[in-house]
């Protein structure tokens, strides 16, 4: 009896969406970025709104925004 194996498949490209986390004290200011792998994605800025502005612009929606503390808000991004 012959048997099969199943080889796993290479270079299949991904289809699902990409997520960003982003993280900003109250006062405007960065503080971290956690992407998905092949997240595409501009240098963030020292100023949130301005790394906002850049991931908005290149096609990102605000999927929530959630207070981490009192001191910093976490944006949830998806393209």
């Amino acid at each position: 009896m012959r048997q099969l194996n199943p080889k796993p498949i290479i270079g299949q490209a991904w289809t699902g969406r990409h997520v960003i986390l982003l993280q900003c004290t109250v006062d405007n200011q960065f503080l971290n970025l956690y992407k998905s792998y092949h997240a595409p994605i501009e240098p963030p800025r020292p100023n949130c709104a301005e790394t906002l502005s850049q991931l908005l612009s290149i096609g990102y929606k605000i999927h929530a925004v959630t207070p981490i503390t009192s001191n910093i808000i976490q944006y949830f991004l998806v393209l």
